[in-house]
This record gives structure tokens, C-alpha cells and sequence, in this order.
């Protein structure tokens, strides 16, 4: 069990963490998200004591690690860091860097390390890699690696911090894999992220960061379907909606596309959907709509569901009545309803945008 008490972090021109006070049980799998810039990485940094606390305490099983006479090297043979950026060892073979923390800090023998360095490149999904080297891995597999490391000294508590972020995004689920595997196995986490859907699928408690500390604590039900406080619930809707307001023909369609990008992958957005939101905002924005409505202007909503695995996306926008089945663009409109559950069009001569178009997605399709 951990317990954080009056934990509080300063820098010298900013405080992530003003007074931070929870308690970790066994076997909590928490994910921790929030804005950029409100101490979620900082949280499980000073939980490990890489950044040094500026006032509080947190006590490990009982026992203050924040007490200057306390050897800290013991309370990081109790808690495992996997890091965003793999922090792998470049020179030494990937056995090698799952070997020496055993070696050093645990005081194993070298078969004792090599042994356990087998059997969890094995549970990673990694045999036959022993004597690669970092540089002749992917990103995901040198995550695995690192997962596997931090497993090799038998932790009772693993802290995660973003550890898909630097991650193309073509490997986060083999990442995300191993991660549901550990925290089914009963392992107590702690996981900075910014994947909703997979923090909602794997936690059992949520801490959503704000207003320097943990503004809202609760179940992945409550936090993303009932958040409780009112920043909660903006930074839970926003998830929820991607809009954009389109005012010209130079609209930075490129722009649009990575924020798109970006929105599926915080809400965990299946490839397969994803791959129809990006195809209906060409096809209906780009090759439908704009050269019709000329300078009228447009808003665009994206809405996905998580429960159901569906999206919606509402375009509307002005001038006179323009139902896109009735353009001139035959091919981009049945290409549209071939990879679409269903698309409307209505129409409302007293609403400020009159034209609507709603366009339904789903993974069945």
C-alpha cells in the first residue's frame, strides 16, 4: 500500500502538485489523466523518488521513503518505472539490459538473471531476442523489453509513465496488450496516459489530474460516463466531441487531419473506424461540400462512442438547400455510403447553418 499525505512539488516557476493525499491499495490499477502540464508524470516521479518531494510524505507499506535517513534503494527494489522513452541500455544486448538490474541491485547470480530474463521476454511475446541489440528493435518492442526489465525485479508496484507516447501508432496495442495482461494478473499500477479508452478498459480507479493535484478520483465509469466536478466534465466532454469551424476554402485541411489523428488516438478509436472518419471528412469536407457551399461557412462535429465502438460525423452549413446525393460528384457520394452505416441529410430554412449532414460509422461495417 502506498500513501500519499500533503504531497506537495515546486519548481521555480511552477507547482504540479500543491497537496496531493490518496491512497494506493494492492492490486490498484489506476490510470491517471488530465491536461498537459498537471502533474501527472511528476505524481509518479516523486512516487519513485526520481524528483525529490518539496514538502509531504509518502509512506511504502508503512514506512516514510521520504525521510532523509531512509535507503531509497530499497524502496526501488518495491517499485518498478517503465519511462516514455524506453531508457534501454544501447551497447548491451536486450538479455543484458534485463540482466544487469538483477545483477546489481538484487544481488542475483548471472544464470539466476538470465533465467528470468528468458522466461519474461518470453511473457512480453519476445523469445528469440535475447541477443539483439535496442537499435534492432521497433519502438513496441523495446517497450516490451523495458516492461520486461522492470518485471525481472519482482516489484510490488509498477509505475507507467506514458509508455505508449512515443509509440507509432501501428504498435500501441501490442504495448497496450502486455499492460492488460499484467493488470489482470492481480499487479498493482500506476498508469500515466493519454489513451481513454484503454484507461477505461484496464483501470480499476482513475485519477483525473487538475488544478495541482488529484481533482477527481473515482471508478473508469463514474470519471468518463458521470464525472462528478465541473473540470472533469469539460475535459471528459472535449474527449468526446472533435469540432471544427471551417470559414474559407483555405481551411488547413493537413491540420485538420492530424487533429483527427490525435483525437482517435486518445479515445482509443478502432483503426477501421478511424480509417471512415478520415475518409467521410475528405470525401463529404473536401470533395462534396466545398466546391458547392463556396464561402458559406461549415462546422463539423466528430462524436465517438466507445460502448458501441461507433462514430457520428455532423456537418453543417448555410447558403441554399444542398443535399450532397443530388451533387455532381456521383463517385464521391457512393463512395461515401459504401463505407458509412448511414447517411442523412436534413434541412431547416430558419436554423443559422440550414443543411445538415450526418454520417454514421461503425467497426461492423
Amino acid at each position: 500500500m502506498i500513501e500519499l499525505i500533503h504531497l506537495r512539488k515546486e519548481y521555480e516557476n511552477a507547482t504540479p502538485l500543491k497537496d496531493v493525499n490518496t491512497v494506493i491499495n494492492d492490486g490498484d490499477v489506476i490510470s491517471i489523466i488530465g491536461p498537459s502540464g498537471t502533474g501527472k508524470s511528476t505524481l509518479i516521479r516523486c512516487i519513485e523518488m526520481l524528483e525529490k518531494p518539496t514538502s509531504g510524505k509518502i509512506l511504502l507499506n508503512g514506512e516514510d521513503i521520504t525521510d532523509p535517513k531512509y535507503d531509497i534503494t530499497k524502496a526501488r527494489k518495491r517499485m518498478g518505472m517503465v519511462f516514455q522513452s524506453f531508457n534501454l541500455f544501447g551497447h548491451l544486448t536486450v538479455i543484458e539490459n534485463i540482466m544487469t538490474p538483477q545483477i546489481d541491485i538484487l544481488g542475483k547470480s548471472r544464470q539466476e538473471a538470465y533465467d528470468k530474463g528468458v522466461e519474461l521476454l518470453k511473457r512480453v511475446g519476445l523469445s528469440g531476442r535475447e541477443l539483439q541489440y535496442p537499435s534492432q528493435l521497433s519502438g513496441g518492442q523495446k517497450q516490451r523489453v523495458a516492461i520486461a526489465r522492470a518485471l525481472a525485479m519482482d516489484p510490488e508496484v509498477i509505475l507507467f509513465d506514458e509508455p505508449t507516447s512515443a509509440l507509432d501508432p501501428t504498435m500501441v496495442g501490442e504495448v497496450q496488450s502486455v499492460i492488460k495482461d499484467l493488470a489482470a494478473s492481480g499487479k498493482t499500477m500506476m498508469i500515466v496516459t493519454h489513451e481513454m479508452n484503454f484507461a477505461r478498459k484496464v483501470s480499476s480507479r482513475v485519477f483525473y489530474m487538475d488544478d495541482g493535484g488529484i481533482y477527481e478520483d473515482g471508478a473508469p465509469e463514474q470519471i468518463f460516463e458521470n464525472p462528478q466536478k465541473e473540470l472533469t466534465k469539460r475535459f471528459i466532454q472535449r474527449l468526446k466531441i472533435l469540432e471544427f469551424k471551417i470559414e474559407s476554402r483555405d481551411f488547413d485541411f493537413l491540420s485538420a487531419e492530424s487533429e483527427i489523428e490525435r483525437y482517435c488516438l486518445e479515445n482509443d478509436v478502432p483503426s477501421r473506424v478511424k480509417y471512415r472518419i478520415s475518409l467521410v471528412f475528405e470525401e463529404l469536407l473536401q470533395q462534396l461540400l466545398m466546391p458547392v457551399i463556396g464561402k458559406t461557412q461549415a462546422n463539423v462535429k466528430i462524436e465517438y462512442a466507445p460502448a458501441k465502438e461507433e462514430a457520428a460525423v455532423t456537418v453543417s452549413y448555410g447558403g441554399e438547400k444542398f443535399d450532397p446525393a443530388d451533387g455532381d460528384n456521383e463517385l464521391s457520394y457512393r463512395v461515401l455510403k459504401a463505407t458509412t452505416d448511414e447517411v442523412s441529410f436534413a434541412y431547416d430554412p430558419e436554423a443559422e447553418f440550414a443543411n445538415t449532414v450526418k454520417v454514421l460509422i461503425s467497426e461492423s461495417k
